[in-house]
């Protein structure tokens, strides 16, 4: 089966058009056909990136500048960038395309796994809008796209939160008066959890065995963050809250803040609602700490050129997701690894290293030169003697909504 997924943003869109089976999956051998991403969209200057990974000769990226404003333009680029671009080869109709699965940011309380967008199921994402209002609203008007231009296809919805369900209530409340559970749904949710999902189970792949073997504590590192405790295949507890803001320190995001301390400015600085939201998702973590930019590969330059901020950035980020393994390792009755992943966690040698030196006082410890040569591939990168080994995944969201969306329209069961 031919499955497009599609991740709608703001002002971006990211899709992947990948071939999969159930025999497919069992054999891990999924292929990826293309990916076709849409950047600045909503300006004059959107530019269409097309990737062509299988080619062989000739340019393996084709970038096409064309204004984008609307989501069903962008839908149309990107079907008419993947016949073009694999015209006569891996797809020759969009009606090949027989599944759409949809990255959903939240799903709320109600949707514990991946479903096929039933109205019924339409209606109650929409109705999760308040939860994720920057996210939820350009999720949906991708699939209303989607759904018009692909009327043959069946569409699905992956939700970011739906691995987070089997964390405990005493994990997932917070100390409020438990009526604000009750009437708005204030609780933790957490976010990234098909990278989680996906990285606990292609450990456990590796190892030959399957999830409910492992515990395991995973380290999502990218421009967003958050770290997740897995237990025998089940998330127990993540760093993510009601919002993608609390945890880790971000690119932008400030992540774990005394909300009195916000009261504070809020009250100094005559802050609007707006004003407040942009401080906390946007001009706050690396960026709002060094002054200089979100881009760890930035700060680790200028941090060797001696920028102390830059230093303080960096460092501020590794003790923070360093505090999180420790309080994971504490939750856990037992943990066989930690799992890097995402942008930083995949290539950022340096942050791994700082992040593990502080646990030495647990026993883990890495191996200089497997650290140094592990970037952007699976590997393990502790020394012999390290108490815990950890390991470098690379995340692969897309390959898991393609996979779940081939489940949910074939009536397969979900792991």
């Amino acid at each position: 089966m031919k499955v497009l997924v599609l991740n709608f943003g703001s002002s971006s869109v990211k899709s992947q058009l990948i071939e999969t089976s159930a025999s497919m999956i069992a054999a891990n051998a999924d292929r990826l056909l293309g990916k076709v991403t849409i950047e600045r969209m909503g300006t004059p200057f959107s530019v269409i990136n097309v990737d062509l990974p299988g080619r062989t000769s000739g340019k393996k990226r084709i970038k096409i500048s064309k204004p984008v404003y609307k989501a069903e333009e962008a839908f149309a680029a990107i079907i008419e960038a993947y016949l073009t671009h694999l015209g006569g080869q891996s797809l020759q109709s969009a009606e090949e395309i027989e599944g759409v699965g949809h990255r959903v940011v939240h799903g709320g309380e109600r949707f514990k796994h991946s479903v096929l967008m039933t109205p019924e199921v339409v209606d109650d994402i929409e109705e999760s809008v308040d939860l994720a209002p920057l996210h939820n609203p350009h999720n949906l008007k991708g699939y209303y796209a989607a759904a018009a231009a692909l009327p043959r296809a069946q569409h699905v919805a992956v939700f970011d939160t739906s691995f987070h369900h089997t964390i405990p209530p005493h994990a997932y409340l917070y100390g409020l008066p438990y009526l604000y559970y009750e009437r708005y749904q204030i609780r933790r949710y957490g976010f990234h959890g098909t990278s989680h999902r996906y990285v606990s189970y292609r450990h456990a792949q590796i190892h030959g065995a399957t999830r409910d073997q492992f515990n395991v504590i995973t380290c999502h590192l990218g421009n967003g963050c958050s770290v997740c405790a897995i237990d025998r295949g089940r998330s127990v507890d993540t760093s993510m809250g009601f919002t993608p803001v609390e945890g880790l320190l971000m690119g932008t995001r400030c992540g774990d803040i005394d909300p009195v301390a916000v009261l504070r400015v809020i009250v100094h600085e005559e802050m609007d609602a707006q004003g407040v939201e942009s401080m906390l998702n946007r001009l706050g973590g690396l960026y709002g700490i060094s002054g200089i930019s979100s881009d760890m590969r930035v700060l680790l330059e200028e941090m060797a050129k001696g920028n102390a901020r830059a230093k303080l950035a960096v460092d501020t980020f590794c003790h923070r997701v360093r505090k999180y393994i420790g309080a994971y390792l504490a939750i856990l009755d037992r943990c066989d690894a930690i799992i890097f992943a995402g942008g930083i966690g995949e290539n950022a040698v340096q942050v791994r290293q700082m992040i593990c030196d502080g646990l030495a006082g647990l026993g883990i410890r890495l191996d200089a030169e497997r650290n140094a040569q592990t970037i952007g591939i699976e590997g393990r990168i502790s020394a012999d003697d390290s108490r815990l080994p950890v390991w470098v995944i690379p995340t692969n969201e897309e390959l898991l909504i393609a996979r779940d969306t081939l489940r949910c329209i074939e009536g397969l069961p979900l792991p």
